[in-house]
């Protein structure tokens, strides 16, 4: 087993970890609009009190991750805080 990273630790305190964290997401089937946006409310929900919200956010711009809320934003609005930022 190796050693956790430093930089990695705040994903050990994240609230997205254990059994709902597939709500953060989609789903290998498909998934309709009102769906979509009913699990992203969850995951979202989530990630307001996550004490690892920030560094969350920052690692999935920093990797341009492009599935998923990380850091309580979607795709899309990770695209346009990225866009904003240009």
């Amino acid at each position: 087993m190796s050693a956790q990273r430093v930089e990695d630790e705040w994903q050990l305190r994240a609230a997205c970890r254990g059994p709902h964290s597939a709500v953060f997401y989609p789903p290998s089937s498909f998934e309709r609009r009102d769906e979509k946006a009913a699990r992203e409310v969850r995951a979202k929900e989530i990630c307001r009190t996550c004490p690892v919200k920030a560094p969350c956010l920052e690692y999935a711009l920093q990797i341009r991750e492009n599935h998923g809320i990380w850091g309580g934003l979607s795709e899309a609005e990770r695209r346009n805080l990225v866009a904003s930022r240009a």
